[in-house]
C-alpha cells in the first residue's frame, strides 16, 4: 500500500489561461479512505484521473509513498503511465465485458500479467466470498442486478491487490437502499483490505459515513479538508457548512451590538445574547455584523423568552424518526429538526437554538470567526 502526496498541482486545458485545479496540496495517508467532495465541477474527478496518471497536470507533484509518479512540467517533466502505478478504478458506469462470465471479468487482469493459474484462482475466489457473489462466478453480467454488477466491478478491480484504489461516483446508478448496503460492504472491505482509497463524490452522506478524511472542493480549490466530525462541528467557511448537513444549516445576519456590558446578535425578528464563549470573538465585530449559522438539529423547544426566537410553523415533514419542521421566522424560512415522538401542534413555538454550538462567520469573506 502506499500514501499518496500532491504537491503545488494545478491542470490546464488551455494551456495556463484558465485553471481547473490551482495549486492543489494534498496528502492521504497509507490505507486511509479519503473522500474527494464537492459540487459538478469543482474538480474532484479531474484530481483523480490526475493521480490515476490519465491526466497531465501543467504543474506540481505526484507521489505514491517515496515514489515519484508525477513532477516537473514541460520537457523536464516525470510522469509514470497508468498501466505501471499499480492502481485500480471503478467507475459509475460497470464496463464488464459482457461476453465472459463473472469469474472471467475477474480474473482477466490477472491472466494478462501471466498471474500463475492456482494464484488467480485463490485470489478470485477470496475476493468472491468477501464480496458475496460465489455464487454469480459462472455468470454473465446479463444475469445480474445492478447491485451485483457493482461487486463484479469492484471485486475486478481488487483482486489485482492494487496500492491505490480509485472509486469515481461508484455507486450513482443504485437505488437508494443498495447504495446504503454497497456503501457499508465497501467500506467494511476497504478497512480489512486497508487500501489507500479515494472516492469522488457528491453525495454528502457518502462522504460523511465512509470517510476517515474529506477534502471538500469548489472551483478547483480546497475549502477544507478533515475528518468528517471537523468539517462538520467547525466548517472553514459558510460554504462548508451549508454543504454538509441535511437539511442545511440556517443563517442569519446579525447586528453586534453592546449593551449594558453584554454582546447581543440582532437579527432584526429576534435578538440573542452571546454566550460566554464567543464574547472575545465578538469584541472586535461590536458595531458590525456577522451571520449566524444554527443546524437544524440544535434546535430545541423553550418555554421562555430569554434567548429564544418567535416561529410561525408553515408545515411539518415526518421522517419516521423525527420531524422536520420548517417555521417562518420574520421574512425568513427556518428548518427545526424535532425528534420528539409527536409533532408540535401549535402554530407559533419558541425555538432556543444550542448557544455551544453556535457557528459565526464574517460576511465579507465568508469565512468562520469562531473556535
Amino acid at each position: 500500500m502506499a500514501s499518496i502526496s500532491i504537491k503545488n498541482m494545478s491542470v490546464s486545458y488551455n494551456k495556463g489561461k484558465s485553471y481547473v485545479l490551482d495549486n492543489l496540496n494534498l496528502e492521504v495517508k497509507d490505507g486511509e479512505f479519503c473522500v474527494f467532495l464537492g459540487p459538478s465541477g469543482c474538480g474532484k474527478s479531474t484530481a483523480m484521473h490526475c493521480i490515476a496518471g490519465l491526466l497531465h497536470p501543467a504543474s506540481g507533484e505526484i507521489r505514491f509513498g517515496n515514489e515519484v509518479m508525477t513532477e516537473g512540467s514541460g520537457k523536464k517533466k516525470t510522469f509514470v503511465p497508468p498501466q505501471e502505478r499499480n492502481i485500480a478504478m471503478v467507475f459509475q458506469e460497470y464496463a464488464l465485458y459482457p461476453n465472459m462470465t463473472v469469474r472471467e471479468n475477474m480474473s482477466f487482469a490477472l491472466k494478462t500479467k501471466k498471474a500463475p493459474k492456482e494464484e488467480i484462482e485463490k485470489r478470485v475466489n477470496y475476493m468472491a466470498q468477501m464480496l458475496s457473489i460465489e455464487q454469480l462466478l459462472d455468470r454473465r453480467p446479463a444475469e445480474l442486478s445492478g447491485g451485483q454488477r457493482q461487486r463484479v466491478a469492484l471485486g475486478r478491480a481488487l483482486v489485482r491487490d492494487p496500492q491505490v484504489f480509485l472509486l469515481d461516483e461508484p455507486l450513482g446508478n443504485l437505488d437508494a437502499k443498495l447504495r446504503d448496503q454497497v456503501r457499508y460492504e465497501l467500506k467494511k472491505i476497504q478497512e480489512q483490505l486497508g487500501i489507500t482509497t479515494i472516492y469522488v463524490t457528491h453525495d454528502q452522506t457518502e462522504a460523511m459515513t465512509m470517510a476517515d478524511h474529506i477534502v471538500l472542493m469548489r472551483d478547483g480549490y480546497i475549502m477544507q479538508q478533515g475528518t468528517p466530525n471537523e468539517l462538520y462541528d467547525h466548517p472553514a467557511n459558510e460554504f462548508v457548512a451549508g454543504f454538509l448537513g441535511t437539511p442545511q444549516i440556517n443563517l442569519f445576519s446579525c447586528d453586534v451590538k453592546q449593551e449594558n456590558g453584554k454582546l447581543i446578535l440582532d437579527a432584526g425578528a429576534f435578538r440573542l445574547e452571546a454566550p460566554d464563549s464567543v464574547r472575545e470573538t465578538l469584541k472586535d465585530y461590536a458595531g458590525q455584523q456577522v451571520d449566524l449559522g444554527v443546524r437544524p438539529s440544535d434546535f430545541e423547544q423553550a418555554k421562555e423568552e430569554a434567548n429564544a426566537i418567535h416561529a410561525h410553523v408553515d408545515s411539518v415533514e415526518p421522517l419516521g424518526d423525527a420531524y422536520l419542521i420548517y417555521v417562518r421566522v420574520g421574512d425568513k424560512v427556518v428548518v427545526y429538526k424535532n425528534t420528539d415522538e409527536q409533532a408540535p401542534t401549535e402554530r407559533e413555538l419558541l425555538l432556543k437554538p444550542n448557544m455551544g454550538k453556535l457557528h459565526l462567520f464574517d460576511p465579507k469573506t465568508q469565512k468562520r470567526i469562531n473556535s
